[in-house]
């Protein structure tokens, strides 16, 4: 269980209800119900140990693992090739990369709930190779363990609030999720301090 699910437990001992002949029945001895609620992502937490794509579905990249002992900018989009992302965001990042590796980045990493050909397509579109790694979320795994999923119908459905996060060994350091999930403005590669 990640840092970052709350939960709670209650055990339930010895749970009688009558039956229709007014007997007592036991329903259940010792059963335990856990309640979870999810909460977003905050500095302080951990990075989820949750696996993504880069080129195709038979390159996995775990995220934990990516982290571990590295400092890495993370940024997500509401999805590939949208024009908010691909007019700002992704090209900010692609044309501050060598900045930002220079102040310390090892790894500068962009998600989105795309599949892994549609995010390799987009990054070569920009030029990201060897500044920006493109990592697919097919299926919002990742996105909903941080809890920072948008339903978005106009895109399919569930996709990813546009945010931005620098980690330190795996540690979120810093988070910058945008006010309405999708605009640009705090989550923007002029914004991270590194």
């Amino acid at each position: 269980m990640h840092s970052f699910v709350r939960s709670s437990c209650a055990v339930v001992k010895n749970s009688f209800v009558l039956n229709q002949c007014g007997r007592p029945v036991l329903l259940n001895a010792a059963a335990t119900f856990h309640t979870s609620k999810m909460v977003q992502i905050k500095e302080g937490d951990k990075i989820p140990s949750i696996d993504l794509f880069e080129d195709s579905p038979a390159n996995k990249v775990n995220m934990a693992d990516l982290c571990a002992g590295k400092k890495v900018i993370l940024f997500a989009v509401p999805g590939a090739f949208t024009p908010g992302c691909s007019k700002t965001h992704l090209p900010g990042y692609v044309e501050k990369a060598a900045d930002l590796k220079s102040s310390g980045a090892t790894e500068i990493v962009c998600v989105s709930v795309n599949d892994p050909f549609v995010m390799s397509a987009w990054g070569k579109q920009h030029n990201a190779t060897g500044k920006v790694r493109m990592l697919a979320d097919p299926a919002a795994a990742f996105t909903k363990a941080l809890e920072l999923g948008a339903d978005l119908p106009p895109l399919g459905g569930l996709r990813s609030k546009r945010y931005s996060m620098v980690l330190e060994d795996g540690v979120v350091k810093s988070l910058n999720v945008e006010p309405d999930g999708t605009g640009l403005s705090c989550s923007l590669a002029d914004k991270i301090k590194l």
